[in-house]
């Protein structure tokens, strides 16, 4: 049985719940089809930490494609990064008080990296479906960054597995009063159950799915 890690993280930023945990723990044991399963795993708002669990659950899964989802808050669909770049610029501290400023994620890696995932194929998808998403070139400078990062750099001599990361909404509860959009998780979840598959597609498959490739 092949493996598709999921990762979400804790809530942060004062709020009490955070929507990218919500969905993916939905889908931990979900399976795909007969070959691959998903694992989910939640990962700390701490810049470090983060990382140390990411690298952890990589080693013990051993998984053929990495999904990091995040919050971000004013986002107006699902967001698919396309780069992630080595530098962290905390606008506020994470859960361990920790608000480093002009530092690197990773000291003499390279400036950015690019998903391995095709982005484009899986944004494709959910908009037939009726689904807001779309490519987004700014993953941020907080710990959703350097996570995906991490996850890139980790994986820099694993070429065949696929990894990037997710930005979704606000969930609905939390936009109260914020004027800001937001998105049901339960939308999250089918969305992920719709796309993933995708991500998991061949080249040859994926040329006829989105007509070019990312």
């Amino acid at each position: 049985m092949q493996t598709i890690l999921l990762t979400g993280f804790e809530p942060f930023g004062g709020e009490q719940s955070n929507p990218s945990w919500l969905a993916v723990q939905q889908l931990d044991g979900y399976q795909l089809d007969d070959e691959v399963q998903i694992v989910s795993r939640q990962l700390s708002c701490v810049f470090e930490k983060s990382q140390i669990e990411l690298q952890t659950a990589i080693a013990e899964l051993k998984p053929v494609l990495v999904l990091a989802v995040g919050q971000a808050g004013g986002r107006t669909g699902l967001c698919f990064e396309k780069v992630a770049i080595n530098f962290i610029d905390a606008r506020i501290a994470d859960n361990a008080g920790q608000q480093p400023i002009d530092k690197s994620v990773v000291t003499d890696g390279p400036a950015a990296y690019f998903t391995t995932l095709p982005v484009k194929a899986m944004v494709n998808s959910l908009k037939q479906q009726g689904i807001p998403a779309a490519v987004s070139y700014t993953a941020g400078t907080y710990v959703c960054n350097t996570v995906f990062y991490a996850l890139m750099h980790q994986l820099k001599d694993k070429p065949k597995v696929r990894a990037g990361f997710l930005h979704i909404p606000y969930a609905p509860q939390q936009a109260i009063g914020k004027a800001v959009a937001s998105m049901p998780v339960d939308m999250v979840v089918n969305a992920l159950k719709l796309c993933l598959p995708v991500a998991l597609q061949t080249t040859e498959d994926l040329q006829i799915a989105a007509g070019t490739l990312d």
